[in-house]
């Protein structure tokens, strides 16, 4: 009864605080909107950033240090460099992957950007929240629309490429969970993953940031979660059932041999691939070692 006592207060702070920032991050967004001078547009750009990657994140951090008291482990955290754009790339077992991210970062990396697709841009509400956080916009044409536009060939890389420009003059995060979908162990056996912890990695979103942003990026933050006492939900996390977190970070550099046309060069795609797959067995690896104590943690 305790427990789901913890978990209802959790979810009302959520609710409380988020519901403020929201309003008022609408306000600043419809100023931002509205007044088309670009010193205004800056202002409201930063605020935005503030409101969302540290008076939102602060408030959730403080209600899970204070309700659901789980203890996180860190492993490499001091290697990791403060204002400096980077890409930070992670497996994926549960929606409580995000907070405990956002509390293992905080204050310690850029602002997190996330690549949405055109469509979400009409969404009531969270589309103006979309563009007013520059959030960089991804447009993908199918084959079959190539095939019957060729001379758009390119072009949705290039736009993509063209929506990062703003980032150029402020550091920013971009966080991408390599797998595209939680694990599971019924996705993993679909899958028939060559890993034990992990389902097969995607290449093209990954590869993707690296062709629109190599030029600012740089580092690769190479992040493992692990969960020693099972994968909990959303909910019992809320409810304190989630005692300890392990995070295991690596900072990589973001060499030139990365920042290749996936979706064109295919001796560049197989290259691509073969690095991804070696970067995710070793992952795999790490998560085996950590699983049987093999790996030193420090409190985070």
């Amino acid at each position: 009864m305790f427990a789901h006592i913890r978990g209802v207060l959790t979810l009302l702070s959520y609710i409380v605080f988020t519901t403020i920032i929201f309003i008022v991050l609408m306000f600043v967004a419809i100023v931002k909107l509205l007044v088309p001078v670009k010193r205004v547009r800056r202002i409201c750009s930063r605020v935005l950033d503030r409101l969302a990657s540290t008076g939102w994140v602060f408030c959730a951090n403080t209600t899970h240090r204070l309700l659901t008291r789980t203890r996180i482990y860190t492993h490499g955290l001091r290697d990791v460099k403060l204002n400096r754009w980077c890409l930070l790339l992670s497996n994926h077992q549960t929606w409580v992957d995000i907070p405990v991210l956002l509390r293992v970062f905080f204050r310690k990396i850029p602002p997190y950007k996330f690549f949405i697709k055109k469509e979400l841009l009409w969404l009531p509400l969270m589309g103006i929240a979309f563009w007013a956080l520059d959030f960089p916009v991804m447009r993908r044409y199918s084959k079959e629309f190539i095939e019957k536009n060729p001379h758009l060939k390119g072009e949705d890389l290039e736009a993509t490429r063209r929506a990062c420009e703003k980032f150029k003059n402020q550091p920013v995060t971009v966080m991408n969970f390599v797998e595209g979908t939680r694990f599971t162990q019924s996705k993993h056996k679909a899958q028939q993953s060559p890993y034990k912890h992990l389902l097969k990695p995607r290449a093209g979103g990954t590869a993707l940031v690296l062709y629109a942003m190599g030029e600012v990026l740089e580092q690769i933050l190479d992040v493992t979660i692990i969960y020693p006492q099972g994968v909990p939900g959303l909910w019992g996390f809320f409810c304190g059932k989630t005692p300890e977190v392990i995070v295991d970070i690596r900072r990589l550099k973001v060499t030139p041999d990365l920042a290749g046309n996936y979706f064109a060069d295919s001796d560049f795609q197989a290259h691509f691939r073969q690095w991804l797959n070696t970067f995710w067995s070793e992952k795999d690896d790490r998560i085996e070692r950590y699983l049987k104590g093999r790996g030193v943690t420090s409190e985070g």
